[in-house]
């Protein structure tokens, strides 16, 4: 799965912008994370379309490496038929993507957030084999993308988040730590 060693930046096509945008106005109607204490419609709307931009990035970048590999995907699945796929997959491999904007790291540190409440629980955190590759993505710059080598869930050391009103619902990997199990990340 490590297909490279060293975070690589790529720039997402217009393209690939504008569909991430359609998508995530798509689907914020279809989703209610009210048991997260998440209300504000635009910031759902907004972390989906970062989310989908991270997926973009990663497909990019590994498609260099190979042709083995499922596209992010678009489909609108409401209530229960949600999906629960991984975000891609590599040669077979499942593939989670995790996301920040830029904006959000200048205000609170580069750090990627999983789900950690007694409402719901990432699945991922549950699955110590599972890849996770984690991107910062620069909503500054025209969405320049930096996409860190893929790393499992058991390399990692998740710890509380700054923001006081998230301890206890969600669990944070800062780049700080990223940077100590992953060689070459600068």
């Amino acid at each position: 799965m490590r297909l490279f060693e060293k975070p690589i930046i790529v720039e997402i096509p217009t393209k690939k912008i504008y569909l991430a945008k359609e998508f995530a106005n798509a689907v914020v109607k279809t989703v209610n994370y009210n048991d997260c204490d998440q209300y504000k419609r635009t910031k759902i709307e907004n972390d989906h379309f970062i989310s989908k931009l991270g997926e973009e990035a990663v497909y990019l970048v590994f498609s260099k490496y190979t042709t083995d590999i499922i596209k992010p995907d678009y489909t609108i699945y409401v209530g229960d038929y949600k999906s629960w796929s991984p975000d891609l997959t590599i040669n077979k491999i499942p593939l989670a993507v995790k996301t920040q904007k830029t904006s959000a790291s200048k205000k609170y540190g580069l750090s990627w957030t999983f789900q950690f409440s007694i409402a719901r629980k990432d699945p991922l955190l549950l699955q110590p084999e599972q890849w996770v590759c984690f991107v910062e993505c620069d909503d500054l710059n025209n969405f320049l993308s930096k996409v860190f080598p893929p790393v499992q869930i058991k390399q990692l050391q998740f710890r509380e988040p700054v923001l006081q009103y998230l301890k206890g619902k969600k669990k944070v990997i800062y780049y700080s730590d990223l940077k100590n199990c992953v060689e070459g990340i600068q």
